[in-house]
């Protein structure tokens, strides 16, 4: 959208410049052409100088594919890896956990 009525330069800055840029959900739908050019414009533009914290379900080694090009996978994963700190949660998800609970359980 920000292409089509012209900020998408002026968005590219303000996503560079912000101290955390959070990248929720990761991977439920594959990139398309569009898309990949632009995750990697953002995440060069951050690269050695901000942080980015990417939540996902989809386990890293899929990541590659959910990405679809190879050129663009490559150069987006290696600025994405280096350097990263990997956490990996085990058990099941919070929302799960909470529809288990009773009504007593819940906290008001």
């Amino acid at each position: 959208m920000a292409q089509a009525d012209g900020s998408y330069r002026k968005l590219i800055s303000k996503l560079k410049g912000c101290d955390l840029l959070i990248l929720d959900d990761w991977g439920l739908e594959p990139l398309n052409a569009q898309q990949h050019s632009d995750l990697l414009e953002i995440i060069d533009a951050r690269y050695d100088f901000k942080s980015t914290m990417i939540t996902s379900q989809l386990p890293v080694a899929n990541w590659y594919e959910m990405i679809g090009e190879s050129t663009h996978a490559d150069a987006i994963l290696d600025r994405l890896v280096h350097s990263a700190i990997k956490i990996e949660l085990q058990g099941e998800p919070m929302r799960k956990r909470l529809n288990l609970l009773t009504g007593a359980d819940h906290v008001s």
